[in-house]
């Protein structure tokens, strides 16, 4: 058969999701979508030692190949797993956690299918003893098999997002074992994001190309840490929590609940108690309480200290530690767990989005998960470096455009008082169907689980530029909305819709309104004087549309560093102030009608996008580089930020902020 028929075949194999049918036939006719459960996430703790776990990396070099592209279940077939991937294909070195695309020299970059990853770990006899142990990573893209000493031991569809298994009957303890990864990363109509395969003749015969509307390049591989650890026999598995203030914020509550996984928990679990400490930042115990025969509970306490966002506060972020120890009937110490817990409130109305009382007004970006070589893969020094520019900036807010981000961000952001939109890898939804709708659904299920309790997370995103106008977009965003709310209740809902208000179908199962416009840059190309007013209007008639608080969540202008002229001129750094200036004459005049509530600049730094005439190395929005120095609209901006900060929320101008030119003396 041909390579087309191939893949038509291998994903129609109950072993790989490399998922069903490349062709879906289309009608047009209403799609009727039926409510499906989607499987509950357990546990997935992020790993963390105490007196009761240990915890190991496996990050590192690791052995690679990739398969050949029209051949992408040859290792399965041939049992790769069941021994050291030298013995079946010559193999190179590949950092763990990376993106593998750009890597090499040669073009990897462009494969699409299937690769492998390997190495050997050792684990101590000590594990052995009364005791459990798994395997987590913290995401691979886009889907994942793994092998254990060559037993399978777990399967994942999804990027971005955690996943484990339990290996404890699977190891060698105190011997050498393998661990053997098959990363695929091809994408089709009904993989969370989108793409399409297709077969075209080159200069060889035929090779397979993968496609995608998104404008972000579709790095592949293990993006980030992989972790074995260990917890008892009877353990805490999961710990929710929610808080709640006073209205003068003076006194604070914070809810918990635990679920605990293993015999006792199974058997008896009316003889296990909670034992819950509080701690405040310098380590005083300032609340505690034991839970007898329940596995949930309050803690109260007075002079509070709450969890504000960057600038509304002296001192943002504020973070306790709630300490989790699960106790058996005779006080024996079973399980220890401990986590960063900040105490806020949120709520919002037709008009406003409020935390601890208090309008909100966001300030922030779009961003991406992306630097030169390492791709998607997690840097904790990049992400340090992010977080310095977004204070730097006076940003309070960002959205996760257009999956969620590294796990180790999102604490950093709790810590940091960043406001974090929390974003699915839905983008570009189109072609609406039954098994689209579950991974969607599954998408927000799984990252609702990982996120519910960082303080940071003020909302749900559930799309980036949805197809909203399709006949079949109300149905399908109706039945994507109940379900988030149905998870989580505490958080608005909103969804970054590029589509004409007049068209959209999907606003009204929103709680907030997000909207992308490209005015003088997609639409009007150059004119800038055909930017303010056609803010104004938009952002009027989406909030009279639905009635909604509004924000607008992507604007901006490609912008060439170094790039100067004078007058202003597309892809020069003139261009990209004057672009940014004009919008905020518009939002000025849209803020003082009280329910346009944030301006998010696309983007944060430039990234790397398919290759395109359109695109000169990539997607150059950012108001910094890849390597991420200012361009000249990040100093406009930084004043614009900080203006903002003043204005609403007291905050003081950095020293910095305005350079000294002259000393007038009348």
């Amino acid at each position: 058969m041909g390579i087309m028929g191939l893949w038509r075949f291998l994903k129609s194999l109950s072993f790989f999701s490399l998922v069903t049918g490349l062709y879906v036939l289309h009608f047009s006719l209403a799609l009727i979508l039926v409510n499906k459960e989607v499987p509950q996430t357990r546990g997935m703790l992020y790993p963390r030692e105490s007196e009761t776990r240990e915890v190991r990396s496996l990050d590192g070099i690791w052995n690679f190949v990739r398969s050949d592209q029209a051949n992408p279940t040859q290792g399965v077939r041939d049992e790769w797993y069941t021994k050291d991937l030298s013995q079946s294909r010559p193999t190179i070195p590949m950092p763990v956690p990376a993106s593998y695309n750009d890597i090499t020299t040669d073009n990897l970059r462009d494969h699409v299918g299937t690769v492998w990853y390997d190495r050997k770990f050792f684990v101590p006899r000590s594990w052995s003893k009364n005791q459990r142990i798994w395997l987590r990573f913290g995401s691979v893209h886009y889907e994942a098999f793994v092998w254990i000493n060559g037993q399978k031991v777990v399967k994942h569809e999804i990027g971005h997002l955690p996943f484990e298994a339990e290996v404890t009957d699977i190891l060698n303890y105190g011997a050498e074992n393998r661990i053997t990864v098959m990363c695929d990363n091809a994408l089709i109509q009904t993989t969370v994001p989108q793409g399409k395969i297709t077969e075209v003749p080159n200069d060889n015969g035929m090779t397979i190309i993968q496609s995608y509307t998104f404008d972000f390049f579709n790095y592949a591989g293990i993006h980030r840490s992989v972790h074995l650890y260990t917890t008892p026999r009877t353990f805490i598995e999961e710990v929710e929590v929610t808080t709640a203030l006073s209205e003068n914020n003076s006194v604070g509550e914070v809810f918990y609940s635990v679920s605990v996984n293993g015999s006792a928990a199974n058997e008896a679990i009316n003889v296990l108690n909670i034992q819950a400490n509080l701690y405040d930042k310098e380590g005083a115990k300032v609340a505690n309480t034991t839970s007898d025969g329940k596995l949930d509970g309050c803690l109260k306490l007075t002079g509070v200290k709450p969890w504000w966002p960057y600038l509304m506060h002296p001192e943002p972020g504020y973070l306790y530690e709630l300490e989790i120890k699960l106790l058996a009937a005779n006080e024996e110490l079973l399980d220890v767990y401990r986590l960063k817990v900040g105490l806020r409130t949120l709520s919002w109305n037709k008009s406003q989005f409020l935390i601890n009382g208090k309008p909100v007004y966001f300030r922030g970006f779009g961003r991406h998960e992306d630097s030169d070589i390492r791709g998607k893969g997690l840097d904790n020094a990049l992400m340090v470096r992010d977080f310095n520019l977004l204070k730097w900036i006076g940003a309070n807010a960002y959205r996760t455009s257009h999956y969620p981000y590294s796990e180790e961000s999102m604490q950093f952001a709790d810590q940091h008082g960043i406001m974090i939109i929390d974003e699915c890898p839905s983008v570009d939804t189109e072609n609406y169907s039954q098994e689209l709708l579950g991974k969607h659904k599954s998408s927000l299920e799984q990252l609702i689980h990982r996120d519910r309790n960082h303080p940071s997370v003020v909302m749900w995103s559930i799309a980036n530029e949805p197809r909203t106008a399709s006949m079949n977009a109300d149905s399908y965003f109706e039945l994507v909305a109940n379900f988030t709310r149905s998870l989580d209740k505490t958080r608005p809902i909103t969804a970054a819709i590029a589509v004409p208000y007049t068209q959209d179908k999907s606003g009204r199962h929103l709680d907030i309104i997000s909207f992308n416009r490209y005015n003088a840059w997609y639409s009007n190309t150059g004119r800038l004087d055909m930017v303010t007013q056609n803010v104004i209007d938009e952002a009027t008639a989406w909030n009279k549309q639905y009635n909604k608080p509004v924000i607008m969540s992507e604007y901006g202008a490609d912008t060439l560093e170094g790039l100067h002229m004078t007058p202003a001129y597309v892809w020069s750094e003139e261009f990209q102030e004057e672009v940014f200036a004009r919008h905020f004459k518009a939002f000025d005049q849209l803020r003082k009608k009280g329910w346009f509530i944030g301006e998010f600049v696309w983007n944060f730094a430039d990234f790397k996008t398919a290759q395109s005439y359109t695109r000169v190395g990539g997607n150059k929005k950012g108001v910094f580089t890849r390597s991420r120095q200012p361009k000249a609209a990040a100093h406009l901006l930084r004043k614009r930020y900080f203006a903002l900060g003043r204005d609403l929320d007291q905050c003081q101008f950095p020293e910095d902020l305005f350079t000294y030119i002259a000393d007038l003396i009348s």
